[in-house]
């Protein structure tokens, strides 16, 4: 999946299962369905609001050359305008799904996008470094209400046939954003500049504010419930003494902290020598994003054919050898290294975030949460870290920063596998093909 998934698809079907059909069928055939009213109104709002939430959350990556030309920062600097917003969301992703539960979910989602757009219409006027960080982390907190709240509105509001689908076309719309606000400022900024660049993703994002606020159907199955502080700590502190949960937040952080390093870094490289490309050219790398849509629908597969540790090891694989070959002078061998990293990265996301749900037996809302936390935080540290190796080494900084996150998850999943094994020693049982 691209950056937007998070694992919560898993959750949110969970959650839309009765748990006695005959007492909820009334309420069940109350919900959104495709062809019925609301559901093309709902889908299509969604999709709106995941573009705005990802193209404004990267809406600097593809542009640092050019703010780090115009502060006169280091490439390090700079980063921090990606690495604020992903970090700040990474820490309000829990609170936020958490006071959803209390105010509402299209309440949530809404003040959240109202919020994130005005800021990304002040973005382009910062006058130093220090106001665009501080910005676009207020903006990132803000961003961190729509995604849980979203998952939670589509469990509640549609039926459990159509789920599927209709978490598909938000994640679409998250990926959607993310790829075409990197593009869009990419030219943009070349032809007018990073700040009208901006000016034109907040613009976009108010259009899909609109569109979203016009169209989202009103919450009928919510039911508020009051803030049970102490019970969401006890349902943390256990999902975090888990040891497989534990090593599944550590695959995502680091699995993120590689695709971050190397896409806040890349267009640093690529205006430079040997290559020169132009802003507009560099922003439009960004297609390749599309690889990790391919790979992540392949995830499932992969997972039937080499088990859940064995797609792993393939990611590993995959995303390293992409690193190497980025090392090259060669267009076509970076390009083809982006690739590889994209579609190694995106498999070995999408197995970690719904393992994630599977392993939680309770407290599901907040076990995907505190993935999303993990997964935004290895986003913010590779950003900064990567650029802060692109400083000190070069490219080859950089990817030897993504091979020490690669070398990590290698570690966790070859750890994992000899743990599931001496248990299934120890428990007598025959070992399977597949782990």
């Amino acid at each position: 999946m691209p950056p937007a998934s998070t694992g919560a698809s898993t959750i949110a079907l969970d959650a839309a299962v009765p748990s006695s059909p005959a007492a909820l069928t009334p309420i069940v055939q109350d919900r959104l369905t495709p062809g019925g009213p609301g559901y093309r109104r709902m889908s299509f709002a969604l999709f709106s609001a995941g573009i705005a939430t990802f193209a404004l959350l990267y809406s600097t990556q593809a542009l640092l050359p050019s703010v780090s030309a115009s502060f006169g920062a280091t490439a390090g600097q700079a980063s921090w305008t990606v690495s604020a917003a992903t970090g700040a969301l990474a820490l309000c992703v829990l609170p936020l799904s958490a006071l959803s539960e209390r105010f509402g979910r299209r309440q949530m989602m809404t003040a959240s996008l109202a919020v994130a757009v005005v800021i990304g219409l002040l973005v382009p006027f910062a006058p130093s470094l220090g106001w665009l960080i501080a910005l676009r982390a207020v903006q990132g907190a803000a961003l961190a209400g729509l995604p849980a709240s979203a998952m939670a509105y589509l469990a509640e509001e549609v039926r459990p046939k159509a789920l599927v689908a209709a978490i598909g076309l938000f994640v679409a719309g998250n990926s959607i954003g993310g790829m075409s606000g990197r593009i869009l400022a990419g030219w943009v900024a070349q032809l007018w500049g990073w700040r009208v660049a901006l000016g034109a993703i907040g613009l976009l994002a108010v259009a899909c504010a609109v569109t979203f606020h016009l169209l989202i159907p009103r919450a009928r199955h919510f039911s508020p419930a009051s803030l049970n502080l102490k019970a969401l700590a006890k349902t943390v502190t256990g999902h975090l003494s888990n040891p497989l949960l534990r090593r599944l937040y550590a695959i995502g952080a680091l699995f993120m902290t590689v695709f971050g390093g190397v896409y806040t870094v890349i267009g640093y490289r690529l205006v430079e020598e040997p290559f020169s490309l132009p802003q507009g050219v560099v922003g439009s790398i960004f297609l390749v994003y599309l690889v990790g849509t391919v790979s992540s629908a392949a995830a499932g597969r992969l997972v039937a054919r080499l088990g859940r540790r064995g797609a792993l090891y393939l990611a590993v694989s995959t995303t390293a050898a992409g690193l190497l070959l980025s090392l090259a002078d060669q267009l076509a061998a970076v390009l083809a290294g982006l690739v590889l990293i994209t579609a190694g990265f995106f498999a070995g996301h999408a197995v970690a975030s719904s393992s994630v749900s599977r392993t939680a037996t309770t407290g599901r809302a907040q076990a995907s949460a505190l993935y999303q936390s993990a997964y935004y935080l290895g986003s913010s540290a590779g950003g900064t870290l990567g650029a802060v190796a692109f400083h000190a080494g070069g490219w080859a900084g950089t990817v030897g920063m993504g091979v020490l996150a690669v070398l990590g998850v290698l570690t966790i999943t070859l750890f994992g596998s000899r743990a599931a094994r001496s248990e299934r020693l120890h428990a007598g049982a025959p070992q399977p093909l597949h782990n």
